[in-house]
């Protein structure tokens, strides 16, 4: 009997371990965040994805205020403001794996060199995107690996130091990864920086975050790459 009782409790205990963990894990990356919608692309017997965009508030922002560009190009918006990288790293199977989509586009790091998820690594940063990449690519799904838009300062934190340099450098990695690799760089950086290694003001509304005018820029940039890669 007493027996019976130690794992009748052990088995309640580790019931309620296994659930408190799947909460804060849900809570930390939103896991669930787009489950419904995945759901929906899945079982509605819709055509996979073009292409799924993975980010931060830059790309949700994207899909919110320019809904038409994904909805005509048969693309799926998975971005979720504040995020950094280990946090797309968490919910890349259910998000974009998943969804089957022939292209999967990749941009993040921004939140990461604000320390939104802690102090900010450049190596452990880098390291979620190869791994990102490295999924889908084994998923074959195919890689699109774009640049981390040009920022001055971080609004939000104003005291971290070196943000353009962080920027210029995390970029540097990404292209040269992607060459090493046979994926694609998509540059939005080049066309979006101002003489100051910051954002254009045209582009931004508060120095990170992208106006009518940058998507605009950003989506010419991209779909040209997706074209690309689709006629191969």
């Amino acid at each position: 009997m007493q027996k019976m009782y130690l794992i009748l409790m052990t088995m309640f205990f580790w019931g309620c371990h296994t659930a408190l963990n799947t909460q804060n894990n849900d809570q930390w990356a939103h896991l669930s965040h787009y489950a419904k919608a995945n759901a929906e692309w899945r079982n509605n017997n819709r055509e996979r994805p073009t292409a799924v965009f993975i980010g931060n508030s830059i790309t949700q922002d994207w899909y919110d205020k320019r809904p038409d560009f994904f909805t005509l190009n048969n693309y799926a918006g998975r971005g979720i403001g504040g995020q950094t990288t280990p946090q797309f790293l968490s919910r890349f199977r259910a998000d974009v794996i998943a969804l089957n989509p022939q292209i999967v586009v990749i941009n993040g790091g921004i939140n990461d060199i604000a320390e939104n998820s802690g102090i900010y690594d450049p190596d452990f940063t880098f390291g979620n995107i190869q791994s990102m990449a490295e999924l889908a690519h084994a998923n074959g799904i195919t890689v699109i690996l774009t640049s981390v838009l040009p920022a001055g300062n971080i609004p939000w934190r104003t005291e971290i130091a070196n943000v353009p340099e962080k920027i210029q450098t995390l970029n540097a990695n990404i292209q040269n990864y992607v060459v090493n690799k046979g994926f694609t760089y998509v540059d939005y950086y080049t066309s979006m920086v101002d003489t100051q290694k910051a954002m254009a003001a045209l582009y931004t509304t508060d120095g990170v975050h992208v106006t009518d005018a940058g998507y605009q820029v950003m989506e010419t940039i991209v779909k040209a790459a997706i074209d690309k890669l689709l006629k191969k």
